[in-house]
């Protein structure tokens, strides 16, 4: 008795270390890169590059931005540098048929200049600190800027207040990306009439908010970051993914894996951790493929309502199988007393379709250090795109791996007994709540037609059950047409006819909701904003983001703070809950006046996808602060965030400007 007991506190103080170490990994979200690191590592060169390019607009050709960053204490020539003393810069761009350079290099700020008399009074020009070349560039007919890699390389000379190094020839590879905003540009732009005009209060007229012109400090940093460091990132955020909640549902499935495991031979046990591994990598290459070539971040597949619907049909019928309703015929998928034969091994099949599906359901979730590794990646080429992904598989694969290496780590487990099929039909509910979960983020039109397909399959698995094992091929195969066919009549009555009703019927519900919010309206002649009502007294007063909305907030002198987020993602509601509505948090809202915002990734909103981009992030969850006297700068949270991170976001970017009045067409409103 003593014995379970044992095996039982241990695995409960091993899952605590693990969530420790989890949170110690939450707490350094901020500035993961900053973490990393100690005496042994290799000193960091006195010049860092970075490059990228942005598309034409309407006022600017397409330009490329080269950037250079100097430790403090050390310099760099520039490139105008007179010949006759120090060693000028130079950049030079490898041939391409793609694009051409249209214009000579321009240095932002300016190079310092001075005589130096040990030159014969020639003029030095310096840069220190940060310099950002750029140049027009034009791209070649039909030519998609977005698949354009810009590569070539500047040499340097470093020098200190005592010595210089030898000239150093850097190389960069520039993709596609913001505007680099230049000190020269930072200038408010000059307002048209209708917005130049001042309120009452003498308030100064807030910066115009321009896509074009946007930087984010953080990713500029991020961008420069080694890979392999950014590899590291990626397998440790893909360890700690194992104890996301989205992972949970299915952990039961391997643990009953390990414990069918214990009594088979070491080779078995690997051969099967192999497969399992290899169903886990398996989709992250898919994703992989989707973020390289069709732009899909991490989790976008939940804002599909195809995927939504299938993914429920499957784990609706894997939790029927684990209530014994019926068998999946994988061998050793789950094993029911029924089939002695299933019950008894495991297969090869099973624990890679169980890899798969473990995998799936992870993507809602994000683990600490995964989002800066994957916000690195999605301006990469493909080759790179690959690997950090199959850095994160190798990082979720690793416990099982290591457990299929050395076996004898499943001897802390219990042995094999009865508990085994109690556990499986605890595990069977579990997955019936994930199906919950997974409702609750399909359209509501489409909530009914699904529930109503779930019956079918319902329907369709018991009819497979109730065919006994020992009856011949022919019987079996009959079995599986019938309950093909009635999942397809499932399918069609549900969608076909079902769901056009159920859209009717939310329609008519949104128009009549939006007629009683005109007629609230329409005695004051004020249009209220889509304030959020909160249920907690810490919620922040949260806004639905549109993009008409958030730039009236700007131009009204508003800091701004946006919470992207997603119904399919439990990582945001955590963060959410835990960490940006707090009191704390709401409390500096309320003295800076800051503007929240709520953008909805859940169907892939259009608005908030350009967004994204635009902060150069393709998941969530992103807390981005717009500041009243620089939208165009904003400050992002990409890589998860904490109270902490968020107050001090909200410090940087300071309060709204005085309150001023604007005109419109319903009359004189206040924007507060």
């Amino acid at each position: 008795m003593r014995q379970p007991i044992a095996r039982a506190l241990f695995i409960a103080v091993l899952a605590i270390a693990c969530l420790a170490f989890a949170s110690v990994g939450a707490a350094q979200l901020r500035n993961p890169f900053g973490q990393i690191g100690g005496a042994g590592e290799k000193e960091e060169p006195p010049v860092a590059v970075a490059a990228q390019f942005s598309s034409a607009t309407a006022h600017l050709p397409a330009r490329l931005f080269i950037s250079a960053t100097m430790k403090p204490t050390w310099h760099i020539y520039s490139i105008t540098q007179p010949a006759g003393g120090p060693v000028a810069s130079k950049i030079v761009l490898a041939p391409s048929d793609q694009y051409r350079q249209r214009g000579d290099f321009q240095a932002s700020p300016p190079p310092k200049k001075k005589k130096e008399e040990a030159f014969g009074g020639l003029v030095i020009e310096t840069h220190d600190g940060k310099v950002v070349w750029y140049a027009p560039i034009e791209f070649a007919p039909g030519i998609d800027p977005a698949k354009v890699r810009i590569e070539g390389s500047i040499s340097v000379q470093p020098c200190d207040p005592s010595s210089c190094l030898p000239p150093q020839k850097l190389p960069f590879t520039a993709t596609l990306g913001p505007a680099v905003l230049l000190p020269e540009e930072k200038q408010p732009k000059a307002a048209d009439a209708s917005s130049a005009a001042q309120g009452d209060s003498g308030a100064p007229n807030s910066p115009a908010f321009d896509p074009e012109a946007m930087v984010v400090d953080e990713q500029a940093e991020l961008q420069q970051t080694a890979l392999p460091l950014v590899l590291l990132l990626g397998f440790v955020g893909g360890l700690i993914l194992n104890l996301m909640p989205c992972v949970l549902p299915v952990i039961g499935l391997k643990v009953l894996s390990f414990i069918e495991q214990a009594g088979h031979s070491r080779k078995q046990a690997f051969l099967l951790n192999i497969w399992y591994s290899a169903g886990l990598i398996s989709v992250f290459f898919v994703l992989a493929t989707l973020a390289a070539f069709l732009g899909f971040g991490w989790g976008q597949l939940f804002s599909i309502k195809e995927f939504n619907i299938a993914l429920a049909a499957v784990v609706f019928a894997m939790g029927l199988s684990f209530l014994g309703v019926w068998e999946i015929p994988i061998p050793g998928f789950v094993g029911t007393g029924r089939s002695n034969e299933l019950a008894q091994r495991e297969g090869a099949g099973g624990a890679f379709a169980k890899g798969v599906l473990t995998t799936i359901l992870a993507t809602p979730c994000s683990a600490p250090f995964l989002g800066s590794a994957l916000a690195w990646a999605i301006y990469q080429p493909p080759a790179i795109i690959y690997s950090v992904f199959a850095a994160i598989g190798l990082g979720m694969a690793s416990p099982y791996l290591l457990i299929g290496t050395f076996p004898e780590l499943m001897r802390f487990l219990p042995k094999p007994g009865a508990w085994m099929e109690t556990f499986k039909q605890i595990m069977g509910f579990v997955l019936m709540g994930t199906v919950v979960f997974l409702l609750t983020f399909i359209s509501w039109e489409y909530v009914v037609p699904t529930v109503a397909l779930l019956f079918g399959i319902w329907f369709a698995c018991w009819w497979i059950g109730r065919t006994p094992f020992t009856v011949d091929s022919a019987t079996r195969v009959r079995a599986w047409l019938s309950a093909a066919a009635i999942t397809g009549v499932a399918w069609l009555v549900s969608f076909g006819w079902l769901a056009g009703i159920m859209e009717g019927r939310f329609e008519d519900r949104i128009d009549r909701r939006i007629a009683e919010r005109l007629a609230e309206t329409g005695a004051s002649g004020v249009a209220m904003g889509p304030t959020r009502q909160t249920t907690h007294t810490d919620d922040l007063p949260w806004q639905a983001f549109t993009r008409a909305n958030f730039e009236q907030l700007v131009d009204a002198g508003k800091t701004v703070l946006i919470d992207f987020t997603a119904d399919w993602c439990l990582t945001c509601k955590t963060l959410e809950t835990a960490y940006l509505n707090t009191a704390e948090v709401r409390q500096l809202v309320n003295a800076h006046d800051v503007a929240t915002l709520k953008a909805d990734w859940t169907n892939a909103d259009p608005e908030v996808t350009e967004m994204l981009r635009l902060l150069g992030s393709k998941q969530v969850p992103v807390i981005a602060v717009f500041p009243a006297r620089n939208p165009n700068n904003p400050i992002a949270l990409i890589d998860g965030y904490t109270q902490q991170s968020i107050l001090e976001a909200l410090q940087k970017a300071g309060p709204s400007l005085p309150e001023r009045k604007q005109s419109g067409s319903a009359g004189t409103a206040y924007l507060r």
